[in-house]
């Protein structure tokens, strides 16, 4: 199965901040006026021609994009859970900086042991959830995932890093 992955737009935090929200409440964040922008010119992007399905991470700032290309491609959306961001902390207790988290997966290479202080979702983990959801779509010859950059690079290579509405292509 071919494979579109697209990274959400710019996202702003500005509202969740303002909230004081944190932990989940932080994925509530939505696209900056850039990021709308990215997104209505990626929707133009030829090698989205001829996908069948739109899969998207539940998190407002991939939905808002799959949203926009849905609009524009004329190809519907499907909200598929686990496509979510990368998970810093994997017991949802919060009780730390997801930052220091990220920054200890990063040198890490995503391989956590017993000796990490942060319990963050693994590479292989986040690779194998992210696999069997799109998996469950592999009767289609051609789709769009669209979700976040750490989740790409699950598919891709670890050190790959994706710009806002960038584009990677992949076989399943």
């Amino acid at each position: 199965m071919e494979v579109i992955l697209i990274r959400h737009g710019e996202p702003r935090y500005d509202e969740v901040e303002a909230r004081g929200y944190f932990g989940m409440g932080w994925e509530l964040g939505k696209l900056t006026e850039r990021g709308k922008e990215q997104a209505e010119k990626v929707s133009n992007d030829p090698r989205l021609k001829g996908a069948s399905i739109i899969l998207s991470s539940p998190y407002t700032r991939a939905l808002e994009t799959a949203a926009i290309i849905s609009r524009n491609t004329e190809i519907k959306i499907e909200v598929e859970n686990d496509l979510h961001e990368w998970m810093p902390d994997i017991t949802h207790k919060f009780i730390y900086n997801g930052q220091l988290a990220y920054e200890d997966y990063i040198a890490s290479k995503g391989i956590r042991t017993n000796n990490h202080k942060y319990h963050w979702e693994t590479y292989e983990s986040l690779k194998e959830r992210v696999t069997k959801a799109i998996l469950k779509h592999k009767d289609l010859e051609k789709i769009i995932v669209v979700c976040h950059g750490i989740v790409m690079s699950s598919l891709t290579y670890f050190e790959d890093l994706i710009e806002h509405c960038g584009i990677r292509e992949v076989i399943l």
